[in-house]
């Protein structure tokens, strides 16, 4: 699928465990111009695992990316083209990760250390496919100087041709944090990405990390071509109705967050149908309402019945009936 220009003007973030297909289905349904992400998927999953499960997506989440795993130029450009054949729009490589578990298989962040083996396997990728193939990276690892091993790092993946770069504008301490330390640690650095973006015009660069509301969002379109936003779009997915007008300036797809709901009735019973569970699918909509009368009843219904067995498209119509008003589509601010 052919992405727009600028199509990193607002990402929703790859998140393990969260952006699954069920939850990008959701997603989709709020904003149709956002761009959304896989969870990361490791090279040995996509040549030596179940494809069926793991890379599966229906046509109407496009645009839609796929991020990728792993440090073997070949490996990557094998999982590149599987990837492509499948219909993904653009192939993204974790370099930004910091979990041990990454760490020991020699992908995300700690790929930083060696932006030559990053280029080839952008270089490899891009030979392989003729999709977007973008990266994701820290603005540091370690004890880096951010001034120079940013650039250096930046000047190796434009080389071998990505077409984009998204930075967490954080560095990644691998020795001494853990992956939820992080999140929050050390600060956040936008303007180490502002001045990315100033040195590289002609780069394609998207902003992540700390990214709270639509307001934060259209602050940062100020000094770069893209904003990712992750935990706050995953928690209060009410936040994605308004991203289609307020960094678009097209309609919402739907007028309120109760008509979005509703829309998915019709997946969760063809998905039902299909064996998948309930709760695999409404997991994702628990924190669809904010703010407005019956919301908390609308959680714990989904929380409470959802996960039963047998459930099924009625545990989400009751717990719709509990909530007693719908505010319109949010504003900038949310």
């Amino acid at each position: 699928m052919k992405f727009n220009a600028r199509p990193h003007r607002f990402c929703i973030a790859p998140m393990m465990d969260w952006t699954d297909r069920h939850c990008r289905f959701l997603h989709r349904l709020l904003t149709r111009r956002a761009l959304i992400y896989t969870e990361m998927i490791t090279t040995g999953a996509v040549l030596h695992g179940d494809r069926a499960r793991l890379l599966a997506f229906d046509p109407f989440e496009h645009p839609v990316a796929v991020q990728l795993g792993g440090s073997d130029p070949a490996a990557l450009a094998a999982s590149a083209r599987i990837c492509a054949d499948l219909g993904y729009g653009e192939i993204n490589l974790n370099v930004g990760c910091p979990s041990d578990r990454v760490q020991e298989g020699r992908f995300g962040a700690c790929l930083m250390a060696d932006p030559a083996l990053v280029g080839a396997g952008v270089a490899a990728m891009k030979a392989a496919v003729r999709i977007p193939v973008t990266v994701k990276c820290r603005i540091g690892i370690d004890d880096q100087d951010p001034e120079e091993s940013l650039d250096a790092f930046t000047r190796t993946v434009v080389a071998a041709g990505a077409d984009a770069l998204i930075v967490h504008a954080r560095k990644a301490w691998l020795d001494g944090l853990s992956p939820r330390e992080n999140r929050d640690i050390p600060p956040l650095d936008y303007n180490r990405v502002h001045r990315l973006k100033r040195a590289n015009p002609a780069l394609e660069i998207a902003l992540n990390g700390g990214i709270a509301s639509l307001r934060d969002a259209a602050a940062q379109l100020d000094h770069v071509d893209g904003v990712m936003m992750g935990r706050a779009a995953y928690q209060d997915p009410w936040r994605l109705l308004a991203v289609d007008p307020e960094l678009f300036g097209e309609p919402a797809p739907f007028a309120s967050a109760r008509e979005a709901a509703l829309a998915l009735v019709p997946y969760i019973e063809r998905e039902i149908a299909r064996g998948t569970r309930l709760h695999a699918i409404t997991r994702h909509a628990v924190g669809l309402f904010h703010a407005v009368p019956g919301a908390r009843l609308f959680r714990r219904h989904l929380a409470t019945l959802g996960v039963k067995p047998g459930a099924g498209a009625q545990v989400l119509l009751d717990a719709l009936a509990l909530v007693r008003e719908d505010g319109a589509v949010a504003t900038a601010a949310a």
